[in-house]
């Protein structure tokens, strides 16, 4: 896999000091509060389960399986598999590995709040700004990547690098065949 990679654009270093300032930022912003961190599958399971780690108020979780990706590209079309957790009157914080087009997370927020949670804010390991083709913002982001086709700690090409332990940028010739 390690093969594949053109070049590491953030290093397991790095991943860890935007933990530490991502959980910062919520156990401050938190503080009194029991929010519900809802993660979207698969992408977020490596970001999700580290962050928690560092998050000291009181907290639950849940996942929702969302699909949109084909390959590489987004098709746009967001595809909600199973229900969504009951978040009636609850703080939600809405984590993904990425923010690229946004059309993921917008769609996500819109049901959330279509299904009575009280605030609902979104927290990603990476945004990709260049990749926006909705208007959204994330309200907690780790870093910034160019628009480059990102794979590593939850993000995938065809399901595969999601374990690589870095993000790196994967080699055109992988994703062209």
């Amino acid at each position: 896999m390690n093969n594949d990679i053109k070049k590491i654009l953030i290093s397991q270093e790095d991943i860890q000091k935007m933990l530490e300032k991502l959980s910062n930022e919520i156990n401050n912003d938190y503080k009194g509060k029991k929010p519900l961190f809802i993660g979207l599958l698969n992408g977020c399971v490596p970001f999700m389960c580290d962050l928690l780690k560092y998050i000291n108020v009181y907290c639950t979780t849940s996942y929702i399986k969302v699909s949109s990706y084909c390959g590489k590209e987004s098709t746009g079309k967001i595809n909600v598999l199973g229900s969504f957790p009951d978040v009636s009157g609850k703080d939600v914080i809405l984590v993904d590995d990425i923010l690229d087009t946004g059309r993921t997370l917008k769609e996500c927020m819109r049901l959330l709040i279509e299904n009575n949670a009280s605030s609902v804010k979104i927290c990603v390991l990476l945004d990709k700004p260049e990749g926006r083709k909705v208007d959204i913002e994330a309200d907690y982001i780790g870093g910034l990547v160019p628009n480059e086709f990102v794979v590593g700690y939850g993000l995938d090409y065809n399901e595969y690098y999601r374990n690589l332990p870095y993000i790196g940028v994967l080699k055109e010739e992988v994703y062209s065949k």
